[in-house]
């Protein structure tokens, strides 16, 4: 992290405060990344042991948002922080929901990924457009955990732009279950147990652009939450 970001304070301990919130937050990244990428592999290979670990992580992932967002309470109660020091702390508080949330999704995935095990042979073949969907979702987290770590924003725009090729896939994905369950109302089920999986994929995206967003407030102090991408990317000219 660019220390510089962080105002030098008389007291070093506000100092240690704030960059060990900053690692929490790192950590809880990371944890959240290896839920999705185990939750969809577990759904890929049909390993539900793999898939029933992603569920038992998801309490370590509640227990860092608690923990993170009480030491903010802390320091925003006896540090009265301003400026940076302040969009810091409320933009840390705010990732972490993120983060829990898309843990809340990666949890989901496993839970379908249990239901649908051994229900297809040639499941990766089939589902390989769904894959594809997961390593977009994934890339797009990583670099906003990125630009967190780094807290330099410059390539926020990019991981927001990845967002429509999101999109495009979750609807291509969608008319394809349709297309099978009209051909055989036998795989109804199935197929919306997928669908489900894709909705989870499609909602970790957002997470991500939100927990862009939010960074793009942290450093410029601005509130671009409701802007479109073509807005953000002027913005972020400026």
């Amino acid at each position: 992290m660019d220390n510089s970001k962080i105002g030098h304070h008389i007291s070093g301990q506000f100092n240690k405060e704030l960059e060990d919130v900053r690692n929490k937050v790192l950590t809880m990244g990371g944890l959240v990344e290896q839920q999705i990428e185990l939750a969809v592999t577990a759904f890929a290979t049909g390993d539900m042991e793999m898939a029933e670990l992603v569920i038992k992580q998801d309490n370590q992932v509640d227990a860092l948002e608690m923990a993170i967002d009480q030491e903010c309470m802390q320091i925003l109660a006896l540090r009265q922080p301003a400026a940076f020091d302040l969009r810091l702390l409320i933009t840390v508080i705010k990732v972490v929901n993120e983060l829990e949330r898309v843990g809340d999704m990666a949890e989901r995935i496993a839970e379908m990924a249990i239901q649908l095990a051994g229900a297809d042979s040639n499941k990766h073949d089939q589902y390989y457009e769904l894959e594809h969907m997961a390593e977009l979702v994934q890339e797009m987290l990583h670099g906003a955990l990125d630009v967190f770590a780094r807290m330099n924003i410059e390539g926020v725009t990019t991981i927001t732009g990845l967002d429509e090729n999101v999109d495009r896939e979750y609807g291509s994905i969608i008319r394809q279950l349709i297309t099978k369950m009209m051909e055989d109302p036998r795989n109804i089920t199935r197929m919306l147990d997928v669908l489900w999986i894709a909705r989870s994929l499609e909602r970790i995206g957002d997470h991500a652009c939100n927990v862009c967003e939010h960074l793009v407030y942290m450093v410029k102090g601005e509130d671009v939450r409701h802007l479109t991408q073509e807005e953000l990317e002027r913005k972020m000219k400026q």
